[in-house]
């Protein structure tokens, strides 16, 4: 057996041991590490990709042209043709461009591939930063979760109850 195969068990052997044993005993502290590519990789593959706009806080476009909106959150709008700006909508499309534009990013899919406007479903790093829940926990973002993808939806929960309890961000400056 390689290194690399033995490395792979070890890792599946310790996310079998995570879900089975999560929330037993104490609640997890914050300030944990949110999950990297590099830990679930080994579920569902990943894909590197250049990011060339901000769409809002929620979508982005790369260089290729494909849209990605992001999973497990909603942030409010800034170009709803119903809506108008809502409250903290430029603040959270601020917000993920100083994050992910011009940025290589890392992405990877929960169940579904696309929503219905053809843009890709994905979790997103850029660096070792998960900025779908980076987004919630700062209040960027709110956590919205649509079955089948919901991978992360505890942490993106635990992420909103922490941005509200903290007023944080959309939960300081709008009703």
């Amino acid at each position: 057996m390689t290194k690399k195969q033995l490395h792979i068990i070890q890792l599946c052997i310790g996310l079998i041991l995570y879900l089975l044993f999560r929330g037993v005993g104490e609640k997890i502290p914050t300030s944990l590490p949110s999950p990297t590519p590099t830990v679930v990789q080994t579920l569902l593959p990943i894909e590197v990709a250049t990011v060339s706009a901000v769409i809002d806080g929620d979508t982005i476009e790369l260089t290729d042209k494909r849209w990605v909106r992001y999973i497990g959150i909603d942030t409010p709008e800034t170009k709803h043709p119903n809506k108008g700006v809502e409250c903290f909508g430029k603040e959270s499309t601020q917000k993920n461009k100083d994050l992910v534009e011009g940025n290589t990013i890392t992405m990877q899919r929960d169940v579904s591939e696309t929503d219905k406007y053809k843009r890709l479903l994905r979790y997103v790093w850029v660096n070792d930063q998960f900025v779908n829940e980076l987004l919630v926990r700062e209040g960027y973002a709110l956590q919205s979760t649509f079955p089948p993808d919901v991978r992360f939806a505890d942490l993106f929960k635990e992420a909103a109850e922490d941005a509200r309890i903290n007023k944080r961000g959309l939960w300081n400056s709008c009703n």
